[in-house]
């Protein structure tokens, strides 16, 4: 009985000793290290403990446009200005329409997305998918993929669009 409660009373003080070991970690004492994040990195860096990246690489990383400054984006926009839209997410690269259908053909409905691949006008910059929905009756409709010249119209349309668009911003930022 005597020797099951020195054991317990052991265990107990090893746990005690065990939880306020941890408040004593070298490295946790402020008076060590500098106040300035600048010095401690640097204080980091030469003892080895830290890495770096190679930040002349990323010059541009925390430069952002504007959606409006983006020809191709504008130029999408402006083409598919007639229809309802779903999502737009210029972040994402996607611009995804609403269903759209004409009074004279109720029954029958398009939706367009476009993705960005590249904000440089060149033909292979978007990737157009057009979708046809044909129903019999409300709850009865097929949905397809729709190939042919809407895809080709619909990118000569933007590129040229956003071509114009490019132009025009040159000339702004001569004058």
């Amino acid at each position: 009985m005597n020797l099951i409660k020195n054991f317990k009373l052991l265990f107990f003080l090893s746990l005690i000793a065990l939880m306020t070991n941890s408040c004593g970690l070298p490295g946790a004492d402020a008076k060590k290290y500098p106040p300035d994040p600048k010095k401690r990195v640097k204080k980091n860096m030469e003892e080895g403990r830290g890495f770096k990246f190679n930040t002349k690489k990323l010059k541009n990383a925390g430069t952002f446009e504007f959606a409006s400054s983006n020809e191709l984006w504008r130029a999408s926009l402006d083409t598919l200005d007639f229809m309802p839209l779903a999502s737009v997410n210029y972040s994402g690269g996607i611009i995804i329409t609403d269903w759209y259908s004409t009074s004279e053909n109720s029954n029958e409905s398009i939706k367009i997305s476009i993705r960005f691949l590249t904000n440089e006008i060149r033909s292979d910059s978007l990737k157009i998918k057009v979708f046809n929905k044909k129903c019999k009756t409300q709850g009865n409709c097929i949905v397809s993929e729709k190939k042919g010249n809407l895809i080709s119209e619909l990118k000569t349309k933007i590129l040229k669009t956003a071509a114009v668009y490019k132009i025009e911003s040159k000339e702004k930022k001569k004058k």
